[in-house]
């Protein structure tokens, strides 16, 4: 059975590639969503236009590209990648009985955020968001944005009493990140925690003080 990933028109694409890539390294299938406003900011962020007729070759320059924006940097195979149009309200993972292992958001605005947590389905990534919390199944919820205020921040506390995980994107430095990437894979590395995917993306902590300081 495939992860569902929707990547939503927040800032943080690199994000959202770390996850991809890690999955598929892990063997794991993937089933990809990606919102019509994410598709703008991608755009954005690294120059790629995502087209849905041309989304495999898309896909795989997105990916290859590291986090500081260098082309080329990753070799991936997307393969084990399924794309499914964010404007087909008949896809596969609209209903409930197509089978997945869960569903991960990220990056997530706080208008993807507002829209799952109020149980909207304008488009297919809240669809199947809301098709995931109804099923039991793991949602994962990478927030990207702040300052946060008070009604996300209750739309937050609504996805976690439904069973969802928030899992900001709020990069760490116990882990010793000498790169932008190392920043991306932290944040990527907790949202595959939490769906509980294993992954070498980060330097655990191990009770250690002072094992994120370089070394000379």
């Amino acid at each position: 059975m495939p992860w569902i990933v929707g990547v939503s028109g927040a800032s943080g694409t690199p994000y959202a590639a770390a996850v991809l890539r890690a999955l598929l390294a892990a063997g794991e299938s993937v089933d990809l969503v990606v919102s019509r406003a994410s598709r703008l900011t991608l755009l954005d962020e690294t120059g790629i236009s995502f087209r849905d007729a041309h989304w495999q070759h898309d896909l795989r320059e997105w990916l290859a590209r590291g986090a500081d924006g260098k082309p080329g940097t990753f070799d991936v195979d997307v393969s084990g990648v399924r794309h499914w149009s964010a404007g087909d309200l008949a896809a596969g993972p609209s209903s409930g009985s197509y089978p997945t292992k869960g569903m991960l958001i990220v990056p997530a605005s706080t208008a993807c955020v507002a829209g799952v947590a109020l149980g909207l389905s304008k488009d297919l990534l809240q669809r199947t968001a809301s098709v995931t919390l109804k099923e039991r199944r793991r949602l994962v919820v990478a927030v990207r944005e702040t300052p946060l205020d008070g009604r996300t921040l209750r739309h937050l506390v609504a996805l976690d009493d439904a069973g969802a995980s928030v899992v900001p994107a709020s990069p760490a430095f116990y882990a010793g990140a000498t790169h932008i990437q190392d920043l991306v894979d932290f944040v990527a590395g907790r949202v595959l925690d939490a769906a509980g995917v294993g992954h070498g993306l980060y330097r655990r902590w191990r009770g250690d003080l002072g094992g994120a300081r370089p070394t000379t």
